[in-house]
């Protein structure tokens, strides 16, 4: 993700609760969907509320195809995307989209990429524009490519290796906690993979990843279904469609045995832990069940394990829990439910597991109280809907669920999967999946602690 964009998720968005209206307890987004002749899927989700729009255009393709020995391409060519075309030069894009008051960013997952926009409508032709020159073709040159490099590789400095904890809990978790090269690898990128890129890597990538035919564009707000598929097909339709290399399997079950693994930090001032379960695939029965368990164990402070740990032990510092590195309905592979937490220095893992351990046997053991679950439901509900307020959030949703699910609809049917969760349901997937044979656990400690018991050992030895 281009650091300096990071606002636009935050910032300067347009607010509107008007476009869902089916029922006092269901709102409904009109998602209106169409594929063109080259495969290029559109969606319209119309709202006259406000004279704006947002744009997404969701690539199928992450860190999970990026090639081998590569680690980071897909991530960096996520920043080459905005270094310009032959018909748009490094910065008209930004530039146009800025001026007339409007914002972007781009971001790289495991099993996406997306590109986001918000502007006033008057806005959305240059912008689609501007989307569809960079699909044909980008200016592919030596400079860009060794400026950009250098870009990705501060970003990792930045956000990695000179932050305390670095990505520890959403980088090397899944390193030790998956099996295959396509789900364990660092999507971030090493240096040297980094610097091995090649222009005709790039332009290989873009040919067999960026064509129409892998690509979802959606258009939320002040625009008709009729509008959107009409200026989608005059800016994108000529585009040819291009072949797509077939994806490896990347499938893994659960694992079978826990694995440990301790880390020293040299920036940390406390001990951290991060333990990761694996959960189910996409589409799976208890998906919808986990990501409510989720929820229930480490969503604020009101959370079991907030209030267990935090409050009532007082062995935790905090608890958060994250899906990899997007939501519990937002991949299409394997991916890890994974609880982050820093804990005081008279503590250990040990004890912190202990303590999760216990707060989900009684989760197995007694079910969730009605109360507690009507409150779990309704915090993330209010989240859903909180977030689909934004027309740019609102667009990448949809793009995103059209390219994960197949459906774009899938935006209106989450609610009503997280409300049909029942007591059985948590018990039943904290029953399989938060197992201990099922766990990866990292132990990250300051570098005085893990010397600590090094030179005692020493010491005795003697």
């Amino acid at each position: 993700m281009r650091m300096r964009q990071l606002p636009v998720l935050l910032a300067g968005l347009t607010f509107s609760l008007s476009a869902f209206a089916a029922s006092a307890d269901q709102w409904t987004l009109p998602v209106a969907v169409k594929k063109l002749n080259n495969g290029l899927t559109v969606v319209v989700t119309e709202d006259h509320s406000s004279p704006t729009v947002g744009v997404s255009v969701v690539y199928h393709v992450g860190m999970r195809l990026e090639p081998k020995n590569r680690t980071g391409f897909a991530h960096l060519f996520e920043h080459l995307m905005f270094q310009g075309t032959p018909n748009a030069k490094k910065g008209v894009f930004d530039t146009t989209i800025t001026a007339g008051g409007g914002r972007n960013n781009g971001s790289t997952r495991p099993d996406f990429t997306n590109y986001i926009e918000t502007a006033p409508v008057s806005a959305l032709e240059p912008i689609l524009w501007l989307e569809a020159d960079r699909m044909k073709t980008l200016d592919f040159n030596p400079a860009t490519l060794k400026n950009q490099q250098d870009v990705v590789k501060e970003e990792i400095r930045v956000n990695v290796k000179n932050q305390p904890y670095g990505g520890f809990y959403w980088i090397d978790i899944s390193q030790h906690a998956f099996q295959k090269w396509e789900n364990n690898h660092d999507g971030y990128g090493s240096f040297e993979d980094l610097e091995n890129a090649s222009l005709d890597d790039v332009r290989a990538f873009h040919r067999d990843y960026y064509g129409p035919n892998n690509a979802v564009i959606a258009i939320a707000g002040d625009v008709t279904p009729a509008q959107g598929f009409a200026l989608a097909q005059k800016y994108f339709g000529s585009i040819p469609a291009r072949p797509t290399p077939k994806p490896t399997d990347f499938n893994e079950g659960l694992n079978t045995v826990e694995k440990r693994v301790e880390q020293s930090d040299a920036l940390a001032q406390v001990p951290a832990i991060a333990a990761a379960w694996k959960v189910p695939p996409r589409g799976h029965r208890d998906q919808a069940a986990v990501a409510v368990l989720g929820e229930l164990l480490g969503g604020g402070d009101a959370s079991l394990f907030y209030q267990g740990l935090v409050k009532g032990r007082e062995i935790a510092l905090n608890v958060d829990t994250l899906f990899g590195l997007t939501g519990p309905f937002e991949y299409n592979g394997p991916t890890v439910m994974t609880v982050f937490a820093l804990y005081k220095p008279n503590s250990s893992a040990d004890a912190m597991l202990k303590a999760m351990d216990e707060e989900i046997a009684k989760v197995v053991q007694n079910g969730v109280d009605a109360a507690t679950l009507k409150r779990v439901k309704t915090r993330m509900l209010a989240d859903w809907n909180n977030k689909l307020e934004s027309f740019i959030n609102r667009a990448d949703t949809v793009a995103k669920m059209q390219v994960l699910w197949g459906d774009a609809n899938v935006v209106n049917k989450i609610p009503g999967w997280i409300e049909g969760v029942t007591s059985e349901d948590i018990q039943r997937a904290a029953r399989t999946y938060l197992v201990p044979t099922n766990r990866t656990v990292i132990d990250r400690k300051p570098a005085a602690m893990a010397a600590a018991p090094a030179a005692a050992a020493a010491g005795t030895n003697k």
